[in-house]
């Protein structure tokens, strides 16, 4: 189709179709009052040990010890979100209260919801999943090389992570700095803080995360469609889906700053003027409430199961969740199968961290926002709480019943160890007759025994191997860290 052609097939078919009621955060029932008050005092860690008593939290407990000011709570059950909860404080040492209306920035969670924007134009005939992207791409081209002249970048590709496409993530930028176009995004060019966006790998052949990629879908849906990236999905998502109160805007509308939570450092401090703004809108620039994202959840479920058509067909929903390569659909992550097959994304901004999750067998899922970097962690003590008392088939800690080894065993692995360069390096100390390390930075945790060699983290669930020499003491550890690469090193003489 030339390009003439198809301006005008998508202006035809643009109309919206009748859209559904936006939802709205329900009042729980007294009963989920409690349950709800319960849950909250729920909050685990991913390893139970058989023999000690269960660790337990208050949400409250958890948010100081993360210093995560606030966090925001959906719950979806029987495919209906059952209730929604605001906990905490949009800024650190403020009194505004994180209610259901509180607005967090989706950060990655914004690419499956920008792949649903695309599939709808797909099912419309406005674009083709396999076709060369650059076909459709005038004010910017995919850098031709090898890789794409042997293989071609696809939409496809690009919202299942092999496309070849560098730029993993984005940092965003302060309030007040000077914000790149996209086409300077992507190219790399001042004032973007990122790298260009390039296929440096062949198209198809390996699953590669990248955000660079999704921002070369926002270029084509406004360079096909000849509206912003953000008109765009009001219309095609937002909208017909019942977000009420999400937007793409970047930079977030002043009249909607007194709604926004604030993001916070690791530390717990807020950052400058409150968060980043993000551009790259289709990967990171989602600004939303736990209640829209289970409202788009369900809506997807409700395709994918044929009761619905009011976002996408059954057909689309299900390629949409159907594993591309390496466990991503079109836009989604999956996992599991029959009765534990589930969807979702999780999202990490400078700030914020965010996860939304659905069983479509059983209708169950849930949203979690927060306006703290060590949001993540947070999050996973309350999904693991969830997972109990709702009775998810996944999400739920791991019992392990340790192994015994006598105190010279334990005794041989004590020492300081170096993890990869000398400035880094972690102790492993007998105290109270159990292992504990000491490092990374701002870790200390007991090592529980799995075997001889092998031991697992208590709080963080992270796996520590020690390489034994000939006499049988510890020489090397490796510790198998969470979201990063391990960091292994010999104990110091």
């Amino acid at each position: 189709m030339n390009r003439t052609k198809l301006l005008v097939a998508f202006a035809a078919l643009t109309a919206c179709a009748p859209q559904p009621p936006a939802a709205t955060a329900p009042t729980p029932a007294a009963q989920d009052t409690a349950r709800i008050t319960n849950l909250f005092r729920d909050l685990r860690p991913p390893l139970e040990i058989v023999g000690r008593p269960a660790v337990r939290w208050t949400l409250e407990e958890r948010m100081a010890h993360h210093k995560v000011p606030g966090v925001s709570v959906a719950l979806i059950e029987n495919g209906r979100i059952a209730w929604v909860r605001g906990v905490g404080v949009l800024e650190a040492g403020r009194p505004d209260p994180v209610t259901p209306a509180t607005l967090f920035q989706a950060a990655s969670i914004s690419k499956p919801v920008a792949a649903t924007a695309m599939l709808r134009l797909v099912e419309r005939g406005a674009l083709d999943l396999d076709a060369d992207v650059n076909s459709y791409l005038t004010s910017w081209q995919v850098p031709r090389n090898r890789y794409t002249e042997a293989e071609k970048v696809t939409l496809r590709r690009i919202v299942s992570h092999n496309a070849g496409l560098t730029v993993h993530g984005f940092g965003g930028y302060a309030q007040g700095a000077t914000v790149p176009t996209t086409v300077q995004v992507l190219n790399g060019a001042a004032p973007a803080n990122s790298r260009p966006v390039v296929a440096d790998t062949l198209p198809g052949a390996i699953g590669r995360y990248s955000g660079g990629g999704f921002t070369v879908m926002q270029q084509l849906l406004e360079d096909v469609s000849r509206q912003s990236f953000a008109d765009l999905m009001q219309r095609e998502v937002l909208t017909p889906a019942g977000m009420r109160s999400s937007t793409y805007r970047q930079p977030l509308p002043a009249s909607r700053h007194a709604q926004a939570a604030r993001g916070h450092r690791p530390s717990g401090e807020v950052i400058a003027g409150g968060w980043h703004m993000y551009p790259e809108q289709a990967a990171a620039g989602l600004w939303t409430t736990p209640t829209d994202l289970a409202t788009w959840l369900i809506a997807l479920s409700d395709a994918y199961a044929g009761r619905s058509t009011s976002l996408l067909s059954r057909e689309m929903a299900t390629q949409m969740l159907t594993v591309q390569k390496d466990g991503f659909g079109l836009g989604m992550q999956l996992s599991g199968s029959g009765a534990t097959f589930g969807f979702g994304h999780n999202g990490s901004n400078e700030g914020y961290r965010a996860f939304a999750y659905l069983f479509p067998g059983t209708g169950t899922g849930l949203v979690v926002m927060t306006n703290g970097d060590n949001g993540g962690p947070l999050a996973q003590e309350l999904i693991r709480a969830v997972a109990a008392e709702y009775g998810w088939p996944r999400f739920q800690a791991d019992n392990l019943t340790p192994a015994v080894l006598d105190s010279a065993s334990l005794a041989g692995l004590v020492g300081q160890y170096t993890l990869g360069d000398p400035s880094r390096t972690a102790g492993v100390r007998l105290e109270g007759g159990k292992l504990v390390l000491h490092g990374p930075p701002g870790t200390v945790q007991e090592l529980v025994p799995v075997n001889p060699t092998r031991f697992v983290t208590a709080q963080t669930y992270w796996r520590v191997d020690f390489t034994r020499d000939a006499a049988g003491r510890g020489t090397t550890i490796k510790v198998f860290r969470t979201g990063g690469p391990p960091l292994e090193g010999p104990r110091a003489p």
